[in-house]
Formats: C-alpha cells, sequence, structure tokens
C-alpha cells in the first residue's frame, strides 16, 4: 500500500521542448512528492540535471531513482548554475517560500511541492519577490494536475457539460501510516502549517479551478486531533466551507483517518454540481470493485455516463508549464491563481474552530 508521502504518477512522455532546452534541478527532499514533481517534468521533455539535500540518504535514492543526475555540493551550486533554469523543491512546508525567495532572486523559476506557504507574510513576500524578479511561484497541486479524471473533469466543465458550477464539494482523506516511517515536523504544526493549510490547499485549489473562482471568502473552518494523542500538535480532520465572487460554494473536508484496509492511501473524491448536471471523481479507487480510481460519472440531461480515464488524457500540466516558463506565459495556470489557494488555505487555517482537544 502506498501512502500520500510516496505519491509519484508516471504518464506517457510528451516531450514539448528537446534535451537540454529546458533544464532543472532539484533541492529540499523533504517529501515524495518531488518524484511526482521531477517525473511530470521529465515526461514533458526537461532536463534533471542536479540535485541538492543535506541528507546524503536522500540524495542516493533520488540518484538511483533519475540515474544521470548530479550531486550538488550545496544548494547555493545549484542557484549559481547558469545552465538551471527552474529549481523544483519539496522542502519543510514552513521552509518553501524562503526557498523560493531564494531561487527567484538567483533568477530562476520555482516550482515547490503543496502548500506553496504557511502564512500571510510568507504569502506577502513571494509576491513582493515574484513582482521584483519576474520569476514565476508555482505549486504542485498534485490533486487534479496529477489525476486523469480530474483533468478530464476540467475539459467536460469547460465544454459546458454541467453548465454553470454552483458547488464544489471535495473529500481529501490520507493515511497517516507508522508515526515512524513520518518525518518528526510532520507532527509540528509550525511546520506542517495545520490541515487546512497542508492538504486542505488540495481542495480549495480545485474549488477555484472548477468553480471559474478568482476570490472568495471563508465562510467556517474547523479542525480537531480525534484519535492521535501521543501528537497533540497534529490535526487529524478539517473542514471548511467558502463562498466565491462569482456565487460557486464550497465544502470541503481532509482528514488523517484512512483505515487500513483500503488498498490506498485514501478515497479522494470530488463532486461538482452544476446547473445542468453533476461529475463525480473517484480519483485514486473505485472501493470494492476491481477498478483502478481515475474513474468519473457524469450525469446530465443528456443521460448517464461512467468514464474509465486511464490513459484519456495524460498530464498537459507539465508541459504547459515548461512552455509558460520559457515563454513568459501562464497557460498552466496563472500567479495569481496560485497565491489564491495559498492565501485562503491559510485564512481556513487561521480562522478555524477547535472542536475537540487532544485525546
Amino acid at each position: 500500500m502506498s501512502d500520500g508521502m510516496n505519491y509519484a504518477p508516471k504518464g506517457k512522455k510528451t516531450a514539448v521542448v528537446k534535451p537540454g532546452e529546458f533544464v532543472f534541478s532539484a533541492a529540499a527532499l523533504d517529501h515524495g512528492h518531488i518524484y511526482g514533481m521531477c517525473n511530470g517534468l521529465i515526461e514533458a521533455g526537461g532536463t534533471l540535471k542536479s540535485v541538492w539535500d543535506p541528507d546524503s540518504a536522500k540524495v542516493e535514492q533520488f540518484i538511483k531513482t533519475y540515474p544521470g543526475t548530479a550531486a550538488a555540493g550545496s544548494e547555493e551550486e545549484i542557484l549559481a548554475d547558469k545552465e538551471t533554469a527552474l529549481v523544483a523543491g519539496a522542502a519543510v512546508t514552513s521552509e518553501r517560500c524562503a526557498l523560493g525567495l531564494r531561487v527567484m532572486s538567483a533568477g530562476k523559476d520555482y516550482f515547490t511541492d503543496k502548500a506553496p506557504l504557511t502564512s500571510l507574510t510568507q504569502l506577502e513576500e513571494a509576491k513582493a519577490r515574484v513582482k521584483e524578479t519576474g520569476k514565476k511561484y508555482y505549486c504542485y497541486f498534485s490533486e487534479r494536475l496529477h489525476v486523469e479524471s480530474a483533468v478530464y473533469a476540467g475539459e467536460l466543465i469547460s465544454q459546458g457539460a454541467i453548465g454553470r458550477v454552483i458547488q464544489v464539494l471535495g473529500l481529501g482523506p490520507h493515511r497517516v501510516g507508522p508515526p515512524s516511517a513520518r518525518p518528526g515536523w510532520f507532527f509540528k504544526k509550525a511546520q506542517y502549517g495545520g490541515i487546512l493549510c497542508d492538504i486542505g490547499s488540495h481542495q480549495i485549489e480545485q474549488y477555484l479551478y472548477y468553480g471559474g473562482v478568482k476570490d472568495a471568502t471563508v465562510l467556517q473552518s474547523q479542525v480537531g486531533n480525534f484519535g492521535h494523542p501521543g501528537f497533540p500538535e497534529l490535526e487529524d480532520y478539517g473542514d471548511a466551507s467558502l463562498a466565491g465572487d462569482n456565487g460557486a460554494v464550497n465544502y470541503f473536508r481532509v482528514d488523517w483517518f484512512t483505515p487500513d484496509g483500503l488498498r490506498i492511501w485514501g478515497d479522494g473524491r470530488t463532486f461538482i454540481l452544476g446547473t445542468e448536471g453533476y461529475i463525480e471523481l473517484r480519483k485514486f479507487i473505485n472501493v470494492g470493485t476491481s477498478e483502478t480510481g481515475n474513474q468519473l460519472f457524469l450525469v446530465n440531461h443528456q443521460g448517464e455516463q461512467h468514464i474509465d480515464c486511464n490513459g484519456k488524457t495524460g498530464y498537459p500540466f507539465f508541459g504547459e508549464f515548461i512552455l509558460d516558463c520559457l515563454e513568459r506565459t501562464e497557460r498552466s495556470m496563472t500567479q495569481d491563481h496560485v497565491f489564491k489557494a495559498a492565501e485562503l488555505a491559510v485564512k481556513a487555517q487561521m480562522q478555524a474552530r477547535r472542536i475537540t482537544e487532544a485525546p
């Protein structure tokens, strides 16, 4: 069974550039999502040059996965490398913004794991550095960008398959697994940022995207620790409701209660209600069946459809992102979108009501 730390999808190679035309490096291997980030960039034609992390064991494992990658002697070596156009990083959540500021100041674009930052102060610093340098501060929202059913849902919505989106409802359960398998920072709120800031950022980003929302208000949010008395700073449950500037609304729930009997790390689902129909995504598993994940259900005035999305769309974000970096465009997503998702996740976390003390 896999867990969220090791979620690293692989897809077909759909290169948008030739070898050497887009060179990137990796720094900060604190979260396993770095592998999904690199997989996507490599499949889109990116050339992975070097890697840095103070933990030599992590670097060794990374190089085994990506043979030919050079082990840099320091972060500074990567930042000084003129050939590297982008740095991909999966640092401790609270340290992601600081790394991004250094990357952009070195004249490179930045691609970070989610959550992209943990405070409004960091948000303002990132915005200022983007404005100052003209560089990108983008985020790996894997639960939409690296899931084919989620990609296809976006295509259907853009085609008008369910009319105007009224509500996006997201469920993001995860498995903690053995605590010994998790790094210490995972259990320290100041470092992981809180559950709504962390995995809640996935849900808010999807809401903004599917709902066509540019800005939103957090109506209510709450967090708690129901089942992990040995880790009082861990929030193992959270939910929130938001209302968008265009009328579309959102509710999401995130938690760390995936039972051991499930054959994957989490039964992530998204429900999208429109004026002319609705979509359900069973992203990672279709419980109780032999089907894999990436199952999409569409109901509208034309009827009912069950669509297996495996192999249907690929992962277009990565190629679009590479071209955005080369051409200074925003076809993959906008910088405003990234920052708005981060802002709302932080605000949901800041105003969350504590509904239980650690048991």
